[in-house]
């Protein structure tokens, strides 16, 4: 994978700040897919340009 195309990495600082919006549970981090998983919300929130986006409406439902 070219650097250009590679999903930016959260800091794991940060990771530590986020909670999910929806439960204030926390999250965990999905290298593979760059979301942002909430396990009890049962939502992933994208993380574009290393940019964590925390709006319910733009994350996805996951089973």
């Amino acid at each position: 994978m070219s650097p250009a195309r590679q999903p930016h990495a959260i800091d794991p600082k940060l990771l530590d700040l986020l909670v999910c919006p929806l439960t204030k549970g926390r999250l965990t981090y999905d290298k593979e897919h760059g979301e942002l998983i909430s396990e009890k919300a049962k939502l992933a929130y994208p993380v574009r340009d290393g940019i964590p986006i925390m709006l319910p409406s733009e994350a996805r439902s996951i089973e």
